[in-house]
């Protein structure tokens, strides 16, 4: 039977024999243009399913044609083939070179799914550890599968590849932990112990008692430090690659105090407490203290004084309170406070409106649209009146605040938040507008994208000038972020709430869009709405970049077993690589020494030790009694009471130094540090003040520190004199160089207001 009828058959052989015919004519006409070629590029013009209709295929070739015709134009400037590829075997498309304003012509076609530049693809990870120069053939030592890394947060989903067993001997002899399983958990050699605290208050529905991660948090920290090397990776294809930790041989034991009712402070301490006995030999914890006035108040300051004492560093978040100053909740010195920085890959969200303008923003959307557009409102002309809200509340799409009725169906225009409101009132997707597109945000339970102020604006005149506004969103590609790697807005800032001259936030690491194992049973976007299954989530936060230190102190540590936390830490601090105070306003109030850098870190050279006892003359200094500290550490030592400790800069031997005053006019300090050799037996480093600014003394006595042996401590003395006039704060670093390692350590100098 002929399912096509013949007079409507005929009119597409005649169409095809008049494409076919203005071929040659079109071909010569698309290769000239006005547009220069440096200002082309290659893009991907998808138009969906190839023909069903039962026409010669070679009709596509003239309809390619004829549309890059239509939207490049026939001058006579230049020559230079356009189009590529015809795609038609499997799918209906092409491939041209096209302007960027081409492009978006060419979006606006009937027929037209989504043009998108080609990109370049290769082989590569899921990022984070290769953006810091930590590739998979890095050196290991064998000590690696003998080291327990601590995870105090939410859980773990086991039966994830990232913590598969497979190829692991039994647990290290040290270990005295245990599996507090149950018929829905058990460990394996990977994961050799886990626990959990819940203080015994009543459970919240969805929570799960045992181990096992159902928020997702846990999960995602614990691989992103220690987790196992697993291929083909992705969030629905977004970052795809492979995922591993920083020690995938390392061994895990899990904490969880992470709750649906949140994280009590006493599980916290609960678990320190068993992390410190049963054996673990790094601790991380992507946490923060909610009263960050009192070393002693705090659960993670407490818990962590005591892993020092057990030679136990631990590894903290800065906090997400950023970009505002003296956010930083990850303040002790015994404990390293990490900042979170971008890496360069960036996950670019498309939103194209009804006059075929298209605004690039972000949000990792895996959603797909299929390029159909939907009616598009401002939130601000939708509030629920009914419930007593108005535009100035509806425009945030605050949960509750919008119409039902006006916003079902439609893509929704919001300021600021994340569209939480907009999802319940039935809208299709929404557009975020108030944040910088520089900044990252995690994935949204429906089609998001945030396009910043400028984009902003511009839909909202879009809406308003239009009779019958719309919009789509597109899912996400990948792109390139050549400023990476910078401080985000969320990352909090110093100084240092307690002790201001103590640097904190210590180093930074990547904590912006990070791809890691994620439990099958959580939400992509934390959201109950959202029903995508994902094993691996792409989120954003310094509790991504705590696990990214953790993973390196773990690398030193197998290297140099028997380094205490201290001098730990001081590796990881003197050989982070300088970043951008351009990019960074708050400069090292933002990143403090600086990016990781991995590879580096266990070579440090010389170290800035410190032991126990070191620390407590620090809290003498900090105004503790010598009976408090006797009883935090059960020592009979005292505070000695002829001991100046006004200058509390002078109290700790820190890898970096930190100076604070009320006068400008006049600026006096003094640091003394003890430096010991770890670096070349036979060494003589000359220290180098680098960056000092004009009106600002920096002397280092003595300025040639000579070793004669691996083990040897050296001391030397900084003063900082002079003054700054009109600045708020000043940066310079101290580098110590024998030719072979370079020792940086950050010199700030800032008022107290």
């Amino acid at each position: 039977m002929d399912l096509v009828p013949w007079s409507r058959k005929r009119f597409f052989l005649i169409v095809w024999f008049l494409l076919l015919s203005l071929t040659c004519t079109l071909l010569v006409d698309v290769t000239h243009s006005a547009a220069h070629p440096d200002t082309r590029k290659v893009y991907i013009v998808y138009m969906g399913d190839k023909p069903k209709l039962d026409i010669p295929t070679t009709t596509t070739l003239p309809l390619h044609v004829n549309m890059i015709q239509n939207v490049v134009g026939s001058s006579n400037i230049e020559q230079e083939p356009l189009l590529l590829y015809s795609y038609k075997r499997s799918f209906n498309g092409f491939a041209a070179k096209l302007t960027e304003e081409e492009a978006q012509k060419m979006a606006g076609m009937a027929g037209v799914v989504s043009v998108f530049p080609s990109g370049k693809q290769k082989l590569h990870t899921t990022r984070s550890w290769n953006f810091v120069g930590f590739h998979e053939n890095v050196k290991r030592s064998t000590v690696e599968s003998d080291i327990i890394v601590g995870m105090i947060d939410s859980g773990v989903w086991p039966e994830s590849a990232s913590f598969s067993g497979a190829g692991f001997g039994p647990p290290p002899k040290k270990w005295k932990g245990t599996c507090q399983g149950s018929s829905n958990f058990t460990c394996n050699n990977k994961i050799i112990g886990a626990r959990y605290y819940h203080n015994g208050r009543p459970f919240v529905e969805g929570d799960i008692k045992s181990p096992r991660d159902s928020n997702g948090h846990g999960t995602h920290t614990a691989s992103t430090a220690a987790g196992n090397l697993v291929r083909k990776a992705s969030l629905f294809g977004l970052g795809s690659g492979t995922a591993r930790g920083g020690v995938p041989s390392a061994r895990i034991a899990v904490y969880k105090v992470g709750w649906s009712d949140g994280i009590s402070d006493d599980d916290i301490l609960a678990a320190f407490d068993d992390a410190i006995a049963d054996g673990v030999d790094i601790l991380s914890v992507s946490l923060g203290p909610t009263s960050p006035d009192d070393y002693f108040r705090t659960p993670i300051a407490i818990g962590a004084f005591h892993a020092l004492r057990k030679g136990i560093l631990t590894s903290t978040s800065a906090g997400n309170e950023g970009p505002d100053l003296k956010t930083v909740t990850g303040f002790a010195p015994w404990c390293l406070s990490v900042a979170a920085t971008t890496i360069d890959r960036k996950f670019v969200t498309k939103v194209q409106l009804g006059n075929q303008k298209i605004y690039e923003g972000i949000v990792p959307n895996t959603f797909d649209l299929k390029g159909k557009f939907y009616p598009l409102i401002f939130a601000g002309d939708a509030p629920n009146r009914t419930a007593g809200y108005d535009e100035s509340i509806s425009m945030t799409c605050e949960q509750g605040s919008l119409d039902h009725n006006l916003v079902k169906g439609k893509i929704v225009l919001c300021d600021w938040k994340n569209g939480d409101g907009a999802y319940s009132a039935g809208a299709v997707g929404v557009i975020l507008q108030g944040r910088s597109v520089a900044d990252v945000l995690d994935p949204l339970p429906r089609p998001a994208s945030c396009v910043g102020l400028d984009g902003g604006s511009s839909i909202y005149y879009y809406i308003n000038s239009t009779r019958n506004p719309t919009a789509t969103i597109f899912k996400s590609t990948e792109g390139i972020d050549t400023l990476s790697p910078y401080v985000p807005s969320f990352s909090s800032r110093g100084p240092n709430p307690v002790t201001p001259n103590i640097l904190k936030p210590d180093i930074a690491a990547p904590g912006a869009s990070i791809l890691a194992a994620w439990p099958p049973i959580a939400p992509p976007s934390d959201d109950p709405r959202d029903d995508r299954v994902a094993s691996y989530n792409v989120i954003s936060g310094t509790s991504m970049a705590c696990p990214h230190a953790t993973g390196v102190a773990t690398y030193i540590k197998s290297f140099h077993p028997n380094w205490s936390p201290a001098a730990i830490q001081s590796a990881l601090i003197t050989t982070a690589k300088p970043l951008s105070p351009d990019l960074n306003p708050e400069a090292e109030f933002a990143y403090g020494a600086g990016q990781i850098d991995p590879v580096r870190a266990p070579y440090p050279g010389l170290v800035y030790d410190a032991t126990e006892l070191d620390y407590i003359e620090f809290l003498c200094a900090q105004g503790y009694s010598t009976k408090l500290l006797q009883s935090i550490t059960g020592h009979k030592s005292s505070c000695s009471s002829k001991t100046n400790y006004g200058a509390l800069s002078d109290h700790l031997n820190y890898p970096s130094f930190a100076l604070s005053f009320l006068n400008p006019n006049s600026i006096n300090g003094v640091f003394n540090r003890t430096a010991t050799n770890v670096g070349s037996k036979r060494s003589t480093y000359k220290a180098k003040v680098i960056g000092a600014t004009k009106g600002l003394e920096i002397k280092v006595n003595p300025s040639i520190l000579s070793f004669s042996s691996l083990g040897q401590k050296l001391s030397f003395q900084i003063t900082v004199k002079g003054s700054i006039h009109h600045k708020s704060s000043v940066s310079a670093s101290l580098v110590w160089d024998d030719g072979t390692f370079q020792v940086r350590s950050p010199i700030v100098v800032y008022a107290i207001y």
